[in-house]
């Protein structure tokens, strides 16, 4: 490694899991929470890359792709779609929209598998555990359900059943531990619950009235770091729910707006957070470190699996995917997201709402347009366009040992992808 590179971690390790200590904490009541019909503009507060659609649903509204190139498409749901996940080891994917409604699906098939009907508001978050023994959906007015998987005895078939319900008032995030059935979610008023599945023993870091907004669990799997509305971040340590740094208006570096995304490097204590202003602050165990500035409001972040390039790389709701150089600092790389090849302009094709890795050099970008598009991260060249959406992608999902790609938009649709074959 260079002398530069942050600190790598150690492995996580089954000691570390139970670090995670679950004292008599007592969550409140359902009866002390003040539940709030939540509408669509306070939906549009936390997407706001929202479009404008008809009333009616109407597929008219949408302007048909020039090619589909989903090898499926899941059309069972009503309304805008949110949330998606892929079962770690089935051909599984389960997805939760506008229609108050989850759906476990063949990704194979389409087959309807289970529909979980519970949620009475729109389902924002849709997450299989690690192992793929849960799945937990959560929705805008904070009802959380978990469901087990539970295998018929002949192997051939499966069951769902659930198994933990709670409500926690309005939800902003949710996600699940890399390597323990442990799920956390953020909240309104700024604080962010931890849960032991299915036992349902809570943890919960205080907030301070402040919206939290994003949240990720760091490499090595025992601190949280986590984004506020007021432009604070904060790195929670899982253990002793104590806050081990925080970047607030005090400190120069500090973001100024809304934090939109973060980031954990997965080999080393490095943090990066993006913010409606288009600030991207970089971060390790002892505060703040460097700060670059993106074209737009940040919508994600992320680093690549392994990171021997030392890169972090951003997408803006004005289309800008960028690739930084964080031991620099500064900008490494533009990717090559023009609306005509060659442009030298800054005109960028659609907003980005999502970003993900598929190998330490490919990155894959989800956009406004409903498009999916594939990036050299090394020169920012592109390297394929899937099409198929007929509106913006929300979420999007990848199978690595499948090479398939789950997406999710607001034309009410679920599309599997494979991906092109890639040779780094």
């Amino acid at each position: 490694m260079r002398e530069n590179t942050p600190p790598r971690v150690n492995d996580i390790e089954d000691d570390d899991i139970e670090e995670i200590h679950f004292d008599n904490d007592v969550a409140p009541d359902d009866e002390e929470l003040e539940m709030e019909e939540i509408t669509m503009e306070e939906l549009e507060a936390r997407y706001g890359f929202l479009s404008d659609v008809d009333e009616d649903n109407d597929d008219s509204v949408y302007r048909p792709p020039e090619r589909d190139d989903a090898i499926l498409t899941f059309m069972k749901h009503k309304s805008a779609i949110f949330g998606c996940s892929l079962h770690p080891n089935r051909p599984i994917a389960a997805t939760g929209g506008e229609d108050d409604r989850a759906y476990v699906w063949n990704v194979n098939t389409c087959e309807l598998l289970y529909e979980i009907t519970d949620h009475k508001d729109t389902v924002t978050d849709v997450y299989f555990s690690h192992d793929g023994a849960y799945l937990a959906t959560g929705d805008m007015a904070g009802e959380l359900f978990v469901h087990k998987l539970q295998e018929n005895e002949s192997g051939a078939a499966f069951t769902f059943r659930k198994v933990w319900e709670y409500s926690m008032g309005d939800m902003t995030w949710m996600c699940w531990h890399r390597s323990a059935n442990v799920l956390m979610a953020g909240s309104e008023n700024g604080e962010v619950y931890i849960w032991r599945i299915p036992s349902g023993d809570c943890k919960i870091l205080p907030g301070e009235g402040v919206r939290c907004s994003v949240g990720e669990l760091t490499g090595d799997g025992k601190k949280l770091f986590v984004g506020y509305t007021n432009g604070v971040v904060k790195l929670w340590d899982l253990k002793s729910c104590t806050v081990v740094m925080q970047v607030d208006e005090q400190n120069p570096m500090a973001q100024q707006s809304i934090v939109l995304s973060v980031a954990c490097d997965k080999e080393s204590p490095f943090y990066a957070s993006g913010a409606l202003d288009g600030k991207i602050i970089f971060c390790t165990n002892n505060g703040p470190v460097g700060a670059v500035e993106a074209d737009g409001s940040v919508e994600c972040i992320a680093f690549p699996p392994s990171n021997e390039l030392k890169i972090v790389a951003s997408g803006t709701l004005q289309g800008q995917i960028a690739i930084w150089d964080y031991t620099k600092y500064g900008l490494r790389t533009l990717c090559d997201h023009k609306f005509v090849e060659g442009d030298e302009t800054n005109k960028f094709q659609g907003g980005i709402t999502r970003l993900k890795w598929i190998s330490d050099h490919t990155l894959v970008a989800a956009t406004m347009d409903g498009n999916v598009i594939g990036f050299d991260a090394r020169s920012g060249a592109r390297k394929f366009t899937l099409e198929g959406h007929m509106a913006e992608i929300y979420e999007m999902c990848y199978n690595p040992h499948e090479n398939i790609l789950l997406t999710v938009s607001e034309d009410r649709r679920a599309k599997i992808f494979n991906l092109p074959q890639l040779g780094d």
